[in-house]
């Protein structure tokens, strides 16, 4: 994994804790929360605060995700915002912390320029050994205070100061006054300068799981299903009608058609549909010479394509299938008609234009893991996992790539791939585009065809 670390693939974006007074205020907030502390002087922390180093250190990989659920945070600065969220179990907890940080991000700066803040990610469950479990979770609540719990000091003086202002005789109450100006010292002025979070509870009905192998819950739309990587037979008798794994293609495409939950990437508009495809048809070609054993040490783009071209019979279906939507998109070929059961189905669909984009973009990823991007930009730890199988050759071949035409433009490249922006003006009059066509008969043919008959 150094090559993905060097490359800032992997690791990147951490935050480095190395002065004597930072590590002090994560030793305190990280005994207030697990009653550990690290002896390292200098090591880095994610958007939680965990730190790979202070794992390893503890020998506890989850020392602030214990059991994998509630996770515990450490704020050292509000710069945490921009920080991955390393071995995430919940899909939702990076954009919680994130949306908690960016809310009180006036508070939290002052807060932590004296101290460290703590917390936690409260649901209604602190154990999911059994499965049945993941449906109690609806609710998340973010707790957190100073190690030296400024805010629940802060709370009680402001009671205090409430409590002096309405009652008659309180000027004359030295007990409440002295202990006015003991806690007033330790928050400072509460009245000029208030000190309090936002109380944030977020709704979590439709998430990933680490747990049970994978797990992607959608319980807000109007069909809902549950999707396991795992074992589907170790998930009976949960409270959803319908559970499937990822070899029901029929099952899956279905799910995503009836919840109006992805589009045809060549129905998309405003991106460069073919290109994008034919893309994907490099990352299949990388992968079969992988299988092949070529060396693609230092290959271009051409060098890809020639391989493509020289060895097309020995490709798998999945590129065949991209190659005539290709052909379809430049005007050189018809439509192809493309079932749910064909290889490249689920690499040529993108996640619509809904609330669980990311979610579905998640999905789509381990549903067409070639597409090493993809896999890369919505779900890394599969990606990582999947990097620890692949040959040294694909190895160097996908870290140059994703150094080379991901690093450098992350935002550019995420917007030309999954971004939903209306385009800049309306379409010049003229034949229906192509798009309307698609609409009318449906991404793989007439309705009730290819899309319904899955």
């Amino acid at each position: 994994m150094n090559r993905l670390i060097q490359s800032g693939l992997m690791f990147g974006n951490l935050i480095h804790v190395d002065s004597p007074a930072l590590v002090d205020r994560y030793n305190r907030a990280l005994k207030h929360l697990t009653g550990k502390t690290t002896t390292l002087t200098d090591f880095h922390i994610d958007i939680s605060g965990f730190s790979p180093e202070v794992g390893e250190d503890l020998n506890d990989p989850l020392y602030l995700n214990h059991r994998g659920v509630n996770r515990q945070f450490i704020l050292l600065t509000t710069e945490q915002k921009t920080a991955p969220l390393l071995d995430a179990t919940f899909s939702t907890s990076r954009t919680i912390l994130k949306d908690f940080i960016q809310t009180n991000e006036a508070q939290l700066f002052a807060l932590t320029a004296r101290d460290a803040v703590a917390g936690e990610l409260v649901n209604s469950v602190f154990d999911v050994s059994d499965p049945v479990r993941l449906f109690d979770i609806h609710k998340i609540t973010v707790e957190a205070d100073t190690t030296g719990n400024t805010l629940r000091e802060a709370g009680e003086l402001a009671a205090m100061v409430d409590e002096f202002k309405t009652r008659e005789d309180a000027w004359f109450d030295d007990v409440l006054i002295a202990k006015m100006i003991s806690h007033a010292k330790r928050t400072g002025d509460i009245i000029r300068n208030p000190v309090l979070l936002d109380h944030m509870e977020f709704e979590t009905r439709n998430f990933w799981t680490a747990h049970f192998g994978g797990c992607y819950l959608f319980r807000g739309v109007d069909h809902p299903a549950l999707i396991t990587a795992g074992d589907k037979d170790a998930l009976r008798d949960l409270p959803i009608k319908y559970t499937f794994d990822l070899t029901e293609r029929n099952r899956i495409a279905k799910f995503f058609d009836y919840n109006d939950l992805v589009e045809p990437i060549v129905k998309a508009r405003g991106i460069d549909a073919a290109a994008i495809l034919r893309q994907k048809m490099d990352f299949i070609v990388v992968d079969a010479a992988q299988e092949a054993g070529i060396d693609l040490s230092g290959a271009t783009r051409r060098d890809i394509r020639r391989l493509a071209r020289n060895h097309a019979d020995q490709l798998p279906e999945a590129y065949h299938g991209l190659r005539q939507l290709v052909n379809w998109a430049e005007g050189a070929g018809q439509w192809p008609r493309i079932s749910s059961e064909h290889p490249a189905y689920f690499y040529s669909l993108r996640a619509a234009d809904t609330p669980d984009r990311d979610l579905v973009n998640m999905l789509l990823a381990e549903l067409a893991p070639m597409d090493i991007r993809q896999l890369f930009i919505c779900h890394k730890q599969l990606f990582y996992r999947l990097y620890r199988g692949w040959s040294d050759t694909k190895r160097s071949y996908v870290v140059d790539f994703l150094a080379r035409e991901y690093q450098v433009d992350k935002a550019g490249a995420r917007d030309a791939l999954f971004g939903h922006d209306a385009p800049m003006q309306e379409e010049p009059p003229g034949p229906p585009p192509r798009e309307d066509m698609i609409a009318r008969v449906g991404p793989w043919g007439a309705v009730g065809g290819a899309v319904r008959g899955r």
